[in-house]
């Protein structure tokens, strides 16, 4: 392409400070160096993580900052030493990367990667080096790949290259909420044919832990939220029954323990709140129950009573559904092009970069699944 070797200047939402809206900036995109590759942004989920980093971690040091982690794109130009990619090849950026070297990456127990921004920067969300500059100041790379961009530069082990018949406005969501909940069921979780299952919280990760249960052949699946607005929405992934908080005087564990005979099978939390993690835990059957911590915090300790562990229940955590990250999104990719998931159903709202704070406020108030954002013409 004819950009290829040169900055590209393009608009971006900045992140200058926590708690205050983003603003549309041109910004400077600094070529692809060894084995890094530059993409063209073209749709971007809005993801509750976005939220968190900038109203809930709010980490000083993580500013200013690009948001979003959620993108489909196409390849513009690549760096020096990258094979496996080439200028046109459609691509979704990743926040877990797999160089496919390292002992993790070798290994079939876990999906995480010894390089990438969490290998030392966990609390930042962000790695030091950056190709993103604005009015002459860096801009730092949320999880590494700052999709409300238009354009972005990531390590090539940081990139899954997908099916070409694959719509980006669709397959985005599988670059984090989508991928994360069903995974936390199919592979963290291992949900069993014929199980009982609880998910607590229906937000998008939520909805995709139903769907991944729905896809294990679990035969019962209580949905649990404080919205009863969302279980009709809950029913098109596969939840077979709701459950409210505010309906009943008792803890929800007693509620679903009574339900279900002592306790569920396989709960998946899904809200990012401790609280609500122990309540997930407690209401597992006790000898072979399991909870699966899902959604992402870490401003709090949390804590349970060592007899709900003794008695046989197994606590598990789960980052990015459990899937290696090149090998699992290409494959949930044609899983959606065969039509074995679902993605349109998650989508909501559809707006332009330059809404990207309508689409935050959506999301705070919790009047949107997803809110996918158009960023540039494929």
């Amino acid at each position: 392409m004819a950009t290829a070797g040169k900055v590209i200047k393009c608009k971006a939402a900045v992140a200058w400070e926590p708690n205050k809206p983003l603003v549309i900036e041109e910004i400077e995109v600094a070529p692809p160096q060894a084995n890094e590759v530059r993409i063209k942004i073209v749709a971007t989920g809005v993801c509750h993580t976005d939220l968190y980093h900038l109203f809930e971690g709010m980490h000083k040091e993580g500013f200013p900052v690009v948001l979003g982690h959620e993108g489909a794109g196409i390849v513009e130009s690549i760096g020096p030493g990258v094979t496996e990619f080439k200028p046109g090849d459609k691509v979704i950026p990743l926040f877990i990367s797999q160089c496919r070297e390292c002992r993790f990456c070798k290994s079939p127990k876990t999906n995480q990667c010894v390089k990438g921004w969490a290998a030392d920067r966990y609390d930042v969300m962000a790695l030091e080096e950056t190709r993103l500059t604005c009015k002459g100041k860096k801009l730092l790379q949320f999880l590494g790949t700052s999709t409300f961009s238009e354009y972005t530069v990531l390590n090539q082990i940081a990139v899954a290259k997908i099916d070409s018949a694959a719509p980006l406005d669709k397959v985005c969501l599988l670059g984090c909420g989508v991928c994360t909940g069903f995974g936390a069921a199919v592979n963290t979780a291992q949900v069993e044919p014929g199980s009982t299952c609880a998910v607590f919280g229906l937000g998008a990760v939520g909805l995709a832990a139903v769907m991944g249960c729905k896809f294990a052949g679990a035969k019962r699946i209580i949905a649990v939220d404080i919205n009863p607005e969302k279980f009709e929405k809950a029913k098109v992934f596969g939840a077979t029954e709701f459950v409210n908080p505010k309906d009943h005087s008792r803890p929800i564990s007693q509620v679903l323990a009574e339900m279900t005979e002592g306790g569920v099978d396989y709960s998946l939390e899904c809200v990012g709140n401790v609280a609500v993690m122990r309540s997930a835990l407690e209401s597992c059957v006790k000898g072979w129950g399991v909870s699966v911590l899902v959604g992402w915090t870490d401003l709090h300790d949390f804590a349970a009573r060592p007899i709900q562990l003794i008695a046989g229940r197994t606590w598990k955590g789960t980052l990015f559904g459990g899937f290696k990250s090149k090998d699992g999104v290409p494959e949930m990719v044609k899983a959606y092009l065969d039509r074995k998931v679902k993605l349109d159903e998650f989508i909501t709202h559809n707006m332009t970069l330059d809404r990207v704070n309508d689409a935050i406020e959506l999301m705070k108030h919790g009047q949107c699944i997803r809110t996918v954002l158009s960023v540039s013409q494929p």
